[in-house]
Formats: structure tokens, C-alpha cells, sequence
């Protein structure tokens, strides 16, 4: 699903990835994890092609075809999509308008807006969202929990193959991360997708369980293990890698 080999990513000139690798199968979870600032969310940042973030060496391949040289736009368009820290607002694009633009662009005919309606309803019905958030500006004026659920509605409506999670937990107390993550694992039990994890805490991967977990440091994975990896980090923390 995701290759990504001998990776060095720069930002204002400041090397924070370094010779970094992962490889994701398809239907796998792996969750990337490190204390603040060790360049996890540049991992995200350089596969959606984030402007500030700049690649100068190595290669990032989505299902055997190597992505570098494309932009977000392109990117997202394979089936990559993208949940972060804090999500962004738009002001005056509803979510409806936006959806059925993301949508007709990977169609090669238009949608029939009663098959987007009805797709648009039943996906609010089963992620308990308002309809009324069909009609809102993305993300404005909401919570950092209605923020994340509306997400949701953009994961579920667009069907990715690749989600990448950068720390979903900020902003969220522990009750709005369950709604959330199941939901998440809801999606990945119908669809089957591949999932990144961005986090620093246990908390989120009692949720969504992974299959692997990395721990971070010096711009590159020092070390992999299995679940219980991640367990050993919430004794102990991250002192033993620092």
C-alpha cells in the first residue's frame, strides 16, 4: 500500500526526517510514535505534499506508484486521506459543495445529486452527525469534537484506501475519542483500508488497535515491535529512546 524508502524531509531548511523507512501493507495498521517535536507529523505532512515540507531524498511510492513529483490535489485524489491535529476551516465552502467537487473529480461522469443526497443522509445517520453540518462552512465555528466528526463524514463519503491519523486524540476528551475512533474501525472493518497513527500516547491505540508500532527518533524509526511496544512506552515513556 505505502513505501516509503531512504526519505529526507527539510523544513526552512532544517533537516527533521533523515533516511526514514516504513513499509504498509494492505489492511494494516501501524501507529508511529515519539515524544514531541521528533518529526512524526512531518512523516503526514511530506506524503501529502505540505508546501513548507521539502523532500530531498528518497521516494514515497502509493500502491506501486511513486508520488513526488505530485501535489495534494493528486495525491488525495489516489485515495490518501488525511486527518490532522487541528483540521482546517473554510469559510463560505459548505461540506455538501465540497464533497460533491472531491467526488465528481475522481469520477469520470457527474454525480446524480439524488444518489450524493441519499449517500450524504445515510452516512450523517450512521456517524450521528446533524444533517444541518451538510450545509455548514467546513469546520467553522465548530468544536474540536464536532471538527473531528466531520471528518468523519468526509472519510466515510470519499472512501479512502490510505488514512493517515495525526495525533486525532487532540482536542478530544475521552468519550468524543471513542465515538470517533469507532467510527474509524467501523469504516476499516467495511472497507479494509491501510491506517497511520500519529500519536504519542497509548490512549487512541486501545481504540484502533495496530498490527505495528514504531517509535521515532533523529528523523528516523529506531524501533518496531507489535502492540505490546506501545504498552512499555505508557510504563516506562520514551526516556529509554531519548
Amino acid at each position: 500500500m505505502l513505501a516509503i524508502k531512504n526519505l529526507n524531509v527539510q523544513v526552512l531548511n532544517q533537516e527533521i526526517l533523515k533516511n526514514f523507512n516504513l513499509n504498509i501493507q494492505d489492511g494494516e495498521i501501524h501507529a508511529l510514535m515519539g515524544p514531541n517535536g521528533v518529526g512524526k507529523s512531518t512523516v503526514c505532512k511530506a506524503i501529502m505534499k505540505s508546501p513548507e515540507y521539502e523532500i530531498t531524498n528518497g521516494t514515497i511510492t502509493f500502491q506501486d506508484q511513486q508520488i513526488n513529483h505530485l501535489n495534494t490535489d493528486e495525491i488525495s485524489k489516489l485515495g490518501i486521506y488525511y486527518i490532522s491535529q487541528n483540521p482546517t476551516t473554510i469559510e463560505g465552502v459548505s461540506n455538501a459543495e465540497m464533497l460533491r467537487m472531491a467526488m465528481n473529480a475522481r469520477r469520470e461522469e457527474q454525480l446524480n445529486i439524488f444518489e450524493f443526497n441519499k449517500k450524504c443522509n445515510e452516512i450523517c445517520e450512521k456517524i450521528n452527525l446533524p444533517k444541518s453540518f451538510l450545509h455548514r462552512a467546513i469546520n467553522d465555528g465548530m468544536s474540536g469534537g464536532e471538527k473531528k466528526k466531520n471528518e468523519l463524514l468526509h472519510l466515510w463519503m470519499l472512501e479512502p484506501k490510505l488514512i493517515l491519523l495525526d495525533e486525532l486524540d487532540s482536542g478530544l476528551d475521552i468519550d468524543a475519542l471513542k465515538i470517533v475512533s469507532a467510527s474509524i474501525m467501523e469504516y476499516y472493518q467495511e472497507k479494509k483500508p491501510s491506517i497511520l497513527i500519529i500519536t504519542h500516547h497509548n490512549q487512541i491505540l486501545e481504540e484502533i488497535k495496530p498490527d505495528w508500532v514504531h517509535i521515532l527518533k533523529n528523523g528516523h524509526i529506531i524501533k518496531s515491535g507489535d502492540k505490546s511496544l506501545a504498552h512499555e512506552i505508557e510504563k516506562n515513556g520514551f526516556k529509554d529512546y531519548l
